[in-house]
């Protein structure tokens, strides 16, 4: 797909992430802290959580292949329950604070679209199937151990899609069809591949910022020589 770039004080911004799910932004200082005035900016009243940003430093890195930036970390803080990730997190936002000298290209997929073209044998098991979002890594310290049961493609009580991509999905604890599920999983993963070599490349400039609709745009990047960091923040809005 192909995403706009737009600056951050245009209103038509959000009017482009709305219609297209993604958004590059320019015109904010290269810091971390333009991540929630992005945010602000964009969703103004509507913004209801922040999660805490995080930096990614990546040396010589591989692929990081299409996936959604959701996850369900609640941390004890004090003695008390403390959200840090939450797995509806609806929207993502990526600010390039150093680019590597070669590689590291964004591309980013319209995932509704996407499975809406898979074969009726996949879609009825996405939109069907309950799986566990992060079984992959459950007993990982710090990570999930206790399942979070959902599918690929669900819907908001309000009506609004999501659709699901995460490397730790795996068929629920003796779940009596874990072999077909395991099948289908490995299906998906090849069509994904598949798509993801056909996509357009983003390169972003320093300081530019992605944002991306969380519940139907999936992104990645190539693989890069030398350094490359971003600063990350996820959020909810009032319609996750």
């Amino acid at each position: 797909m192909i995403v706009p770039r737009v600056p951050v004080l245009d209103p038509a911004a959000r009017t482009a992430l709305t219609e297209t799910g993604a958004v590059v932004l320019t015109g904010l200082p290269n810091s971390p802290n333009s991540l929630p005035v992005a945010a602000a900016l964009l969703f103004g009243t509507a913004l209801r959580e922040l999660f805490p940003h995080r930096t990614r430093r990546s040396v010589d890195g591989g692929v990081v292949g299409l996936h959604a930036d959701s996850f369900d970390v609640v941390v004890d803080v004090g003695g008390k329950s403390v959200r840090r990730r939450h797995p509806d997190e609806d929207h993502v936002l990526v600010l390039l604070a150093s680019q590597a000298p070669y590689g590291g290209q964004s591309f980013v997929l319209d995932a509704h679209e996407f499975t809406d073209s898979l074969d009726a044998e996949l879609k009825d098991f996405l939109r069907g199937t309950d799986v566990d979002l992060y079984g992959r890594w459950a007993q990982t310290r710090g990570l999930p151990a206790a399942p979070r049961v959902g599918r690929h493609v669900e819907f908001t009580r309000t009506g609004r899609r999501i659709t699901r991509r995460t490397d730790g999905v795996a068929a629920l604890h003796r779940d009596p069809a874990t072999e077909h599920i395991t099948e289908m999983l490995a299906r998906f993963d090849t069509e994904v591949e598949r798509v993801q070599r056909t996509l357009p490349r983003i390169r972003l400039d320093e300081g530019e910022l992605l944002v991306l609709d969380n519940y139907r745009c999936w992104h990645g990047r190539d693989a890069h020589t030398g350094a490359r960091t971003v600063h990350i923040q996820t959020v909810r809005t009032d319609d996750a």
